[in-house]
C-alpha cells in the first residue's frame, strides 16, 4: 500500500486526498487499510475510504468520492473489485480519477497504474510449497513468505485520456507499459 501510494503521489504530485475504495466483507481489507493510512500520513495525504460489498455499492462509491472531491483512487486488494475491474476502470475514467490498483488486471482493463507482486513468481513458491506438503512436510513447519519481486504496470492510454504525463522516473521503473 505504501509503495502504491508513493507512485500516486509521484504520478499526481499535489493530490491531497486519495479515496480508497475497500470491501469491509474482505477481513484481508481491513489490514490493508491500516497499512495505507499509516502510508498516508507520511506522506501528507488524507485518505477518504468509501466501502462497497458488492458491485451495486460502486456506482455510490463513486459518487461519494466525486462529491467530497478525490483528486486519487486506490484500490485495495479484494476479489469482488478484481471481478468488477473494467466497471471500476470505467467509473474511474468518467470521474477522471488517476488509480492505482494491486492486480495488473485492472491496468488490463483500463485502469492507469498497478503495483503487484509479481504472480508467476508467486505462483512458483505455492507450487514449492504443495510439493513439500505432497512430500510429507507438515504445512506448520514450513516458513512464511513475503513476495520478492514486484512488478509495475502502467496503461498510457488511460494515463492520454486523463491529460497526465506519467513522469520519466516512474516509466523508467515500469515493468510492463500498455499503449
Amino acid at each position: 500500500m505504501g509503495k502504491e501510494l508513493e507512485l500516486l503521489r509521484e504520478e499526481v504530485p499535489k493530490v491531497s486526498r486519495v479515496a480508497v475504495l475497500w470491501n469491509p466483507a474482505n477481513p484481508g481489507n481491513t489490514l490493508q487499510l491500516r497499512t495505507a493510512e499509516a502510508s498516508a500520513r507520511a506522506l501528507g495525504v488524507r485518505l477518504q475510504p468509501l466501502e462497497a460489498r458488492g458491485p451495486s455499492e460502486l456506482d455510490r462509491a463513486f459518487a461519494t468520492m466525486t462529491r467530497e472531491r478525490a483528486g486519487a483512487l486506490l484500490v485495495l486488494l479484494d476479489s469482488m473489485l478484481l471481478a468488477q475491474r473494467e466497471k471500476i476502470a470505467d467509473l474511474a475514467a468518467r470521474n477522471r480519477l488517476p488509480a492505482v490498483y494491486g492486480f495488473p488486471l485492472h491496468v488490463q482493463a483500463g485502469g492507469l497504474m498497478a503495483y503487484s507482486a509479481n504472480q508467476l513468481d508467486v505462483s512458483r513458491r505455492v507450487a514449492s510449497f504443495v510439493d513439500r506438503i505432497l512430500k510429507g512436510a507438515k504445512p506448520a513447519d514450513l516458513p512464511v513468505e513475503q513476495p520478492t519481486k514486484f512488478e509495475l504496470v502502467i496503461n498510457l492510454k488511460t494515463a492520454k485520456a486523463l491529460g497526465l504525463t506519467i513522469p520519466p522516473s516512474v516509466l523508467g521503473r515500469a515493468d510492463q507499459i500498455i499503449e
